[in-house]
């Protein structure tokens, strides 16, 4: 399978995004797993991490899991000023001086790449939409966990008058994922209500 696996690599592009709260299933990791794995066999060898969500960090691990079978995959982390990644070569060091430091096990999120756009760099708070585009821009495929009835909390933007001024921001993931239409790429949605596919 790796020889084959080898042969047929022509460095295509996969990213991942979803709500930063999610319900983590058996079904979901077994369906992710094999979208994964059926993506690495058909040619994708990079695969592209971004926000701190629980999809990410699902998305992550499994990407991981499967990296002991197809070592040639790469998981590039894109950066935004207020996050950190580690590359794989400093993780294993990093996570022995974090676990003496905490006197518990501290495990940390490895990449073989990390990028740091300058449109990132140069936004705002809403940085994290920038960088989502730019991760977008350099795939071909998109993995997402998204539900279009998801309403993210609202948050309060003043105290000045009486209860506050509060909002209901737009859902990160809702922007990416009308941004990855625009832009025509395939979209394989893995939130499924009642048990439906949401292939794209």
């Amino acid at each position: 399978m790796e020889a084959a696996f080898c042969l047929g690599m022509s460095d295509r592009s996969c990213c991942f995004f979803g709500h930063r709260e999610i319900e983590i299933m058996d079904e979901l990791v077994t369906r992710l797993r094999a979208e994964i794995e059926s993506l690495i066999q058909n040619g994708v060898t990079r695969f592209l991490f971004g926000s701190r969500s629980e999809f990410d960090a699902l998305c992550h691990n499994v990407v991981t899991e499967l990296k002991q079978t197809y070592p040639a995959i790469i998981r590039v982390a894109y950066d935004t000023k207020s996050e950190s990644s580690i590359l794989e070569e400093d993780r294993e060091e990093a996570e022995k001086g974090f676990t003496k430091l905490f006197n518990r096990d501290i495990h940390l999120a490895g990449y073989e790449e990390v990028r740091k756009p300058d449109v990132v760099y140069v936004s705002g708070k809403a940085s994290y939409i920038e960088r989502n585009q730019v991760m977008i821009d350099d795939s071909d495929i998109c993995i997402v966990y998204y539900d279009e009835t998801y309403t993210p909390k609202q948050r309060q933007i003043s105290h000045k008058s009486v209860g506050g001024i509060w909002t209901s921001p737009n859902s990160g993931t809702a922007i990416a994922y009308q941004y990855a239409n625009r832009k025509g790429r395939q979209i394989i949605n893995l939130y499924c209500p009642h048990g439906t596919n949401s292939t794209n």
